[in-house]
């Protein structure tokens, strides 16, 4: 079509070559121009069209990962460059890397995952909400990315979020039975010690663990520093008993890891201390250090738990309890 313009225009332009040359223009004249400049118009229409389909056909493939929450762009790949199409396994090596850091985090700076804060009861009976679980799932999240850059297209972060697993109106009965308890005892003339397993034996009271939920120790009991009235005490560390702030924390820990350990719950993370601790058996302990080590465990009892905790002059209880209804239906 293009050939076709181009070679009328010259025809045209060839027969007003070819007319008298005069000093004023005939009609036939003028209205031959006037056809040359319309096929010149639509020449120079057809070549923009031309350039334009060709800008569309070069824009690269982007795939933008959006936050489903804020709707922003958490990331945009350009899958060309990054040799998507030369190397395959590569490239799904480079989105599954990035992938493991926007979810886990880094040193410097938190993921997308987040441990559930349980929920609590409250001096007045009432639910002191916690913080749900959330879960960035890598693997998915990498598996779309890698779907979206064959075209281009965007992603959104697979975040899955689960609340705790309980009824509201089940709260006022959890505490009806004790399931199971267990007691350590310390020198109450300590008073770092003492004070530090006071603190988080409260912080642990009247938590309430619902069904498949995750506890964790390090979470719900927080930093363990002086900025939150821990005070220094004997703690294990590499093998020695040395000065510490929030030394004694791993006696409320390892405490409730007995107690808990009577019913059917799974563990997730659980260490033993560098050197025996005198206040449970050889191998019945569970150190956790808040940035590192933690006890973690899965109420796998098939019912939602409250956890008690009591502290009296040189000993520390902790009970788990439920209510009568669940007793039937309670996994040890």
């Amino acid at each position: 079509m293009r050939k076709f313009v181009g070679t009328m225009t010259i025809i045209l332009a060839a027969s007003l070559i070819g007319l008298i040359g005069c000093t004023e223009k005939t009609v036939k004249e003028q209205e031959l121009e006037k056809q040359v400049a319309d096929l010149q118009q639509k020449i120079d229409k057809n070549k923009k069209t031309g350039e334009k389909e060709k800008k569309k056909e070069e824009k690269p493939i982007v795939v933008n990962v959006v936050d489903p929450n804020t709707k922003k762009v958490v990331k945009t790949f350009n899958p060309k460059e990054m040799g998507f199409e030369k190397n395959k396994e590569k490239y799904k090596q480079e989105i599954e890397n990035w992938a493991r850091i926007l979810a886990r985090g880094t040193e410097t700076k938190a993921g997308y995952d987040q441990r559930m804060i349980p929920d609590k009861i409250g001096e007045n009976g009432q639910i002191i909400k916690g913080r749900p679980r959330v879960i960035l799932e890598e693997s998915e999240l990498t598996e779309k990315v890698i779907k979206a850059s064959e075209k281009g297209g965007t992603v959104e972060l697979p975040l899955y979020v689960t609340e705790s697993g309980y009824k509201p109106e089940e709260v006022s009965h959890l505490g009806e039975v004790v399931v199971a308890s267990y007691t350590t005892y310390f020198n109450s003339g300590v008073a770092g010690r003492t004070r530090n397993i006071e603190l988080s034996a409260q912080a642990i009271n009247n938590v309430i663990i619902g069904v498949r939920d995750i506890f964790s120790f390090n979470t719900t009991v927080g930093p363990s520093d002086e900025a939150h009235g821990y005070q220094k005490a004997e703690e294990a560390v590499n093998g020695k008993l040395v000065m510490g702030v929030g030394g004694g924390i791993c006696q409320t820990s390892s405490t409730l890891y007995n107690a808990v350990d009577k019913l059917g719950v799974t563990y997730i993370e659980k260490h033993h201390h560098s050197v025996h601790v005198g206040y449970v058996p050889k191998g019945r302990d569970a150190t956790v250090s808040y940035g590192g080590l933690d006890f973690r465990f899965q109420n796998t009892t098939g019912v939602p738990l409250l956890l008690k905790a009591y502290v009296k002059k040189g000993s520390l209880t902790v009970e788990v309890r439920t209510s009568k209804a669940n007793l039937s239906r309670l996994k040890k």
